[in-house]
């Protein structure tokens, strides 16, 4: 597995973990929690669109 492909996969990771974090301080400090579902919305977002800008990339590099 490529290097790019690791971080592409980090950034579920990442936002898995952003989600526990928030899920275990909710009763505590809300305005934290949404924070943290806000960075784990960025992190899905990076991964879905990192994710197509290689399968482009991928796919420009066959055609050639």
């Amino acid at each position: 597995m490529k290097l790019y492909k690791f971080f592409e996969y980090a950034y579920i990771a990442i936002a898995v973990w952003f989600i526990g974090e928030a899920i275990s301080i909710w009763a505590t400090d809300r305005g934290r929690s949404y924070m943290l579902l806000a960075f784990a919305a960025v992190a899905l977002f990076l991964f879905f669109f990192k994710r197509k800008f290689r399968r482009k990339i991928e796919d420009n590099n066959r055609q050639e």
